[in-house]
């Protein structure tokens, strides 16, 4: 039997639904001590339990203010302890412990990095540093406060809902009424019970614009943007479905020196030199020194060795090193109590539409207490302008009070734009004589005047919210634009092709002696430049090859004819004999899988000469025997036509060959040459 799962039919937006258990459920209980279904339940409930915690108030953001739980509290704890001072980050993680029951560790670090993104606190003080990895100094050392965006834009009680904290002493915010994309802004990480997300920032302004776009039922579109900056190709972002590529800015000083300035977002300066030290003891590059000289913004500065090409090894850099990485996006977040799965230009959507929503609550909420201000100013007007007072000298009670001023106001209802309630009785009965005695109806008239202006502006502002929100949103792009520049510069990249930057550091050698073959063996035969990414043929006498991965020393045995770098359009030019008949044959090593033995000449051939192929003369001179006119003939190659290697060759000859060569031999009779031609 398993656990019951309640589902609702209100959940709002669009997106993927992830998860049908995470609406509030009463408890379960369980009646039989010791019985083994019993637990069994009890240990799937708890961990569904302990699953919807996770995923809903830990590690997964909400929609509706981008926030995790954690960075809400903190948010919320910031706003209560605002008087515009910078306050310890000790003393703001011990007064949001009293809402977050999960230790100070976790909500320091979450601070600092919300200091580090620079959008909503700001620090004083060693908040680490995103460029070196270093930490942030001790909680009682550093201070914080909220920036103006977020005191604008975050917070309005009015607007709020909450709910008990967790003690049930005092109310928290379910989320904040942020009227900016923080979840796009921020962006975020978390891994939850099977689940994990993947945000990525995007550029604040942008994002703004992005907004007034939708709102003017235009197209729009963002790319993410990265505090560290560097380069991105985001041909595969699939608006946020995909993934992005990022590589470090990196500038060619002069033939002999690069400069990093700026690195991927997932990097550090230290990590990035001890991937580029890691490349070098490989051989895949060649640096002579590394200099790092990062503070508040990154330089590393490489030394090559003479010789080497700046712009190969920057292309070598990016291949093998950290200066290219890839970063995936899943946009989860948490909506309608549950965890879904959006794309980014639906996240902004519902951004703007509860932007709208916010705006028009706060615009009624506005009108209505300025129908409260125009009332409270009227009927205080009418009670003295009319000498209402009067009326209540001769009461002998409160009720004949509360009566006589009922009576007063009744001529005057059509002025007023509710009725007189007792509480407004109460009210005008605490209007102090002197205010009366003072009462200057010219001022009074003015400042009724200003609120029925403001009045009347703000019920335009309702007749048409989405305008208001429009002129909101620029008037936020015009504030902050020079402040949150785009970081991140967005560009397309070549693919880099290991291969052809690699470094080859290395020397093969070949012991024939020994038989053994590899860049760690002194050896005179087949010599050429390798790194450890090359593949490399090797040819026997036996009449079989195969492609090997090089190696540092490898027993190949003394039966090798030839070793070169592997490639299927490797042409060679092979002489075999195969029983009475000698043979000649072009052939094309192709297609080969790695390891995998393979024949170029049939079973049982013998093998007299083999190299690649040219296009000359092949000399070939016959064992002498009796009554044999012809002891010597030649072969022009380019006769020969292209065959694979399980092809057969060209016949050449019944006789006995004593010798093939690519050069005139010795002895060769200038009177006496006989081509072999081939049909």
């Amino acid at each position: 039997m398993a656990a019951t799962k309640k589902t609702t039919s209100n959940r709002r937006g669009s997106g993927r639904d992830l998860k049908p258990f995470f609406d509030d459920k009463p408890p379960r209980t369980f009646t039989a001590d010791g019985d083994r279904e019993s637990l069994r339940l009890r240990v799937n409930q708890n961990f569904l339990d302990y699953a919807s915690y996770v995923i809903r108030d830990r590690a997964i953001p909400h929609l509706d203010d981008g926030l995790k739980p954690v960075q809400r509290r903190i948010m919320w704890v910031l706003k209560k302890m605002d008087d515009g001072k910078f306050n310890k980050v000790s003393n703001v993680t011990g007064n949001c412990m009293q809402f977050h029951p999960h230790g100070d560790a976790s909500i320091s670090e979450a601070l600092i990095v919300l200091v580090n993104k620079k959008y909503l606190i700001e620090g004083q003080g060693n908040f680490g540093n995103i460029y070196t990895g270093d930490r942030a100094a001790a909680a009682r050392y550093i201070e914080c406060r909220l920036t103006e965006l977020a005191r604008e834009e975050l917070f309005q009680d009015e607007l709020t809902e909450f709910v008990p904290r967790y003690d049930g002493r005092e109310k928290e915010p379910v989320t904040l009424p942020a009227k900016i994309p923080l979840l796009l802004m921020l962006g975020a990480e978390g891994i939850a019970v099977g689940l994990s997300a993947r945000i990525l920032p995007h550029n604040f302004i942008e994002l703004l614009e992005a907004q007034v776009a939708i709102l003017r039922k235009k197209p729009f579109g963002v790319l993410p943007d990265f505090p560290k900056g560097a380069l991105m190709d985001a041909s595969n972002y699939d608006d946020g479905r995909g993934s992005v590529k990022i590589r470090a800015r990196i500038d060619i000083e002069d033939a002999s020196t690069l400069v990093i300035r700026e690195i991927p977002q997932t990097s550090t300066a230290e990590s990035i030199i001890a991937s580029i030290e890691d490349a070098s003891k490989k051989g895949k590059i060649k640096i002579k020194a590394i200099n790092d000289f990062t503070s508040s913004t990154i330089e590393i500065e490489l030394k090559l060795a003479p010789g080497i090409d700046a712009e190969k090894t920057m292309q070598a850099l990016y291949a093998f090193t950290e200066c290219e990485t890839t970063i995936s996006s899943r946009v989860i977040l948490i909506d309608g109590n549950r965890p879904v799965e959006m794309t980014v230009s639906e996240v902004l959507q519902r951004n703007t539409q509860r932007l709208v929503e916010l705006h028009e609550k706060e615009l009624r909420i506005r009108e209505g207490k300025l129908l409260e201000d125009i009332y409270f100013r009227t009927i205080v007007r009418i009670f003295i302008e009319e000498r209402i007072y009067k009326k209540i000298e001769s009461a002998s009670s409160a009720e004949e009070v509360s009566s006589n001023i009922y009576k007063g106001f009744k001529p005057f209802e059509k002025d007023l734009w509710r009725p007189l309630k007792d509480d407004d009785v109460e009210m005008l009965l605490k209007v102090p004589i002197r205010r009366i005695s003072l009462f200057d109806i010219n001022k009074h008239k003015q400042e009724l005047e200003k609120v029925q202006a403001e009045l009347e502006q703000t019920q335009k502002h309702l007749k048409n919210v989405v305008k208001y929100s429009i002129s909101h949103l620029e008037g936020l792009v015009k504030k902050y634009r020079d402040q949150f520049p785009r970081l991140t510069e967005i560009t397309s990249f070549e693919t880099v092709t290991a291969k052809e930057v690699v470094h080859r550091a290395f020397k093969l050698g070949y012991d024939r002696e020994k038989g053994y073959l590899g860049y760690k063996v002194n050896g005179a035969e087949f010599q050429f430049a390798v790194s450890q990414l090359d593949k490399i043929v090797i040819v026997m006498a036996d009449g079989t090859f195969r492609v090997t991965q090089v190696e540092e020393k490898a027993f190949v045995g003394n039966e090798v004819l030839f070793v070169g770098p592997a490639s299927r359009e490797q042409e060679m030019l092979v002489v075999y004999n195969l029983k009475t008949m000698s043979y000649v044959k072009r052939f094309q090593f192709g297609g080969t899988i790695l390891n995998k033995v393979y024949r170029y000449v049939p079973e049982g051939a013998k093998v007299l000469y083999l190299n690649p192929w040219f296009e000359g003369t092949l000399y070939i001179k016959y064992t002498p025997s009796p009554k044999q006119k012809v002891n010597q003939q030649f072969i022009e190659t380019g006769d020969l036509k292209l065959r694979s290697t399980k092809a057969g060759g060209n016949q050449v000859s019944i006789k006995k060959i004593k010798s093939v060569s690519d050069s005139k031999p010795r002895g060769w009779d200038q009177g006496k040459p006989t081509r072999i031609r081939f049909s």
